[in-house]
């Protein structure tokens, strides 16, 4: 029986995603995610804590967002953990604990009427772009 592990963040893009392809056709976009979280300590004092998630999305999902993410751009991603081990120079095992995306939105910034991509940009209230080619009103954001 399979277990669950799934996962879905709402940030920023820290910077812009970088495109490879390590693999001839086999494509894959790295993201840093980063995700606010604001509470009181005891004190009573407003304390802002960051947490950074490196995401990869692969295929259509890499380009997808290797041409609509931008830095700063409000992102979510839905998808599932992926812990790589390896083995440092020294001997020693080593582990990094990534996202990977099943699936990313590129949402409004607050105000926004519309997200700005080739396919819609200057118009109003049209479909964003879908990276399976299925259109989904601006207001839900733009998927992949």
């Amino acid at each position: 029986m399979n277990q669950t592990n799934s996962i879905v963040i709402d940030g920023n893009l820290v910077k812009d995603p970088v495109l490879s392809e390590p693999k001839a056709g086999f494509k894959v976009c790295k993201m840093t995610v980063a995700v606010n979280r604001w509470y009181k300590d005891e004190s009573g004092n407003a304390v802002d804590k960051v947490s950074y998630f490196d995401v990869d999305a692969y295929a259509n999902s890499a380009e997808f967002c290797n041409k609509y993410a931008k830095k700063g751009a409000p992102i979510r991603v839905v998808g599932r953990l992926q812990q790589d081990r390896w083995t440092t120079k020294d001997g020693k095992t080593d582990s990094k604990v990534i996202v990977v995306a099943e699936h990313v939105e590129i949402l409004k910034r607050p105000g926004s009427e519309k997200i700005d991509t080739e396919e819609n940009k200057g118009t109003e209230n049209q479909p964003a772009v879908e990276a399976q080619k299925e259109a989904l009103p601006v207001e839900q954001a733009a998927v992949f």
